[in-house]
């Protein structure tokens, strides 16, 4: 007998006939006395849709005063979904129950379109479960300690998965989608990129992190937390997939990178001629810190010693940009900026793996990729086992090839 948490994300329920295929697969894959929780995203495009039609009633959806009512319109995506799938097991024989994020005791702290699991009860689930149901929950959402209801961000049916995993002590959490697991690049960038038999937390939460879509960061740090195998393998066939573990057991450890990811949902932001003293940088950042705004790659740079201003330049997610201007133009007055740049046509590109630690060269390796890519590169930013670069949006196809061609030849 197991307990085993399986995730399906919104291409894998994007209609009725895939809804009632999952439903069957599930069944065929069942074992007698298996215990099965599903956790689903919404259909298809219908979270895309839902925030259209709050674009119809202001252009800009995710300003501060709307964040509680866009968590409420959203959550209802996975509403449809679990409903749906819990009929089609009962069409199929198997009692079935579907429940929300509040209803399995998912406790989220109070930040709207952002939220952050704080904790999980999940009696309901293992009452329901020892009732013989499988139970299928909607991903991506939990309530506050108000009742409301509160979203994870993108990805966040994948937290949700891992995180319930977690609670109920379960076997394994599988995470399906549209993918056959974690490549070396995006598939849909890089055809000939290769399939990981596994990769370890550490190393999947910075592809996450750096916008490896497969996974949302916060999943990926759950599963090292509770420390449960997350495999990740495809919907629409049995193939095996990538295990994401504490350690390698199969494969060949004799590697520089494991992968190279990209992330197109950047905005550079460059606040210029600013005073050069102290407490300028935490007067700004701060100020997007106070409405939940993550800032990632930050430069500062002397721009001219004898006035002694600098030019701070950073990037934020694309989705943030509209609240962030706002801020910014509020602070770069209280802070005697001489202007405010915006960019939005950026993208992220990085290498990531734990053999680059006492590895010299690879940084190097990576620039000259994008050299012969004849792609400028804007700013460069580190971490133990990763390096990225900026770039312009509209090169980002050539810039992974170039670099994924670098580091993995044998693949082409």
């Amino acid at each position: 007998m197991a307990l085993v948490v399986k995730k399906f994300g919104g291409s894998s329920v994007a209609t009725t006939d895939k809804i009632l295929a999952v439903a069957n697969r599930i069944l065929a894959e069942k074992k007698a006395d298996d215990k099965i929780v599903v956790v689903v995203s919404a259909m298809g495009k219908t979270t895309d849709k839902l925030i259209e039609l709050a674009g119809g009633i202001d252009a800009e959806p995710y300003k501060a005063g709307y964040l509680r009512e866009m968590d409420m319109l959203l959550t209802t995506g996975e509403q449809v979904s679990i409903a749906l799938l819990a009929m089609a097991f009962k069409k199929l024989g198997q009692p079935a129950i579907s429940l929300t994020g509040a209803q399995v005791g998912m406790r989220t702290s109070s930040v709207h379109t952002k939220g952050r699991i704080l904790g999980i009860k999940p009696k309901r689930v293992h009452d329901e479960l020892n009732r013989g149901n499988i139970v299928v929950v909607a991903g991506f959402q939990g309530a506050d300690k108000f009742g409301d209801p509160v979203t994870l961000g993108r990805g966040g049916s994948d937290t949700s998965a891992v995180a319930l995993a977690g609670a109920l002590k379960a076997d394994e959490c599988e995470i399906f989608t549209d993918v056959e697991g974690v490549f070396s690049a995006d598939p849909r960038i890089v055809p000939h990129a290769r399939k990981m038999k596994e990769i370890t937390y550490y190393e999947m939460l910075e592809m996450a992190r750096l916008g490896a879509g497969v996974m949302q960061p916060r999943s990926v740090e759950m599963g090292q937390y509770f420390n449960i195998p997350i495999h990740v393998r495809s919907t629409f066939n049995d193939k095996t997939g990538t295990i994401i573990r504490e350690d390698y057991t199969v494969e060949d450890k004799d590697f520089e990178i494991r992968g190279v990811a990209h992330d197109m949902k950047v905005a550079k932001i460059s606040v210029l001629g600013v005073p050069n003293k102290p407490g300028v940088a935490h007067t700004l950042f701060k100020a997007l810190a106070d409405v939940n705004i993550d800032v990632d790659m930050i430069v500062q740079s002397i721009r001219n010693i004898d006035r002694n201003i600098n030019d701070i330049v950073f990037t934020i997610a694309l989705n943030d940009l509209p609240e962030a201007k706002k801020i910014i133009g509020l602070t770069s007055e209280k802070i005697n900026a001489a202007s405010v740049l915006v960019e939005e046509d950026m993208a992220k590109v990085s290498i990531v793996g734990a053999g680059m630690l006492g590895s010299p060269g690879v940084a190097a390796r990576m620039f000259g990729a994008l050299a012969r890519a004849d792609v400028n590169i804007d700013i460069i930013s580190t971490s133990e086992i990763s390096v990225s670069c900026l770039v312009k949006g509209s090169q980002v196809t050539e810039a992974v090839n170039s670099i994924h061609d670098e580091f993995f030849p044998e693949s082409l």
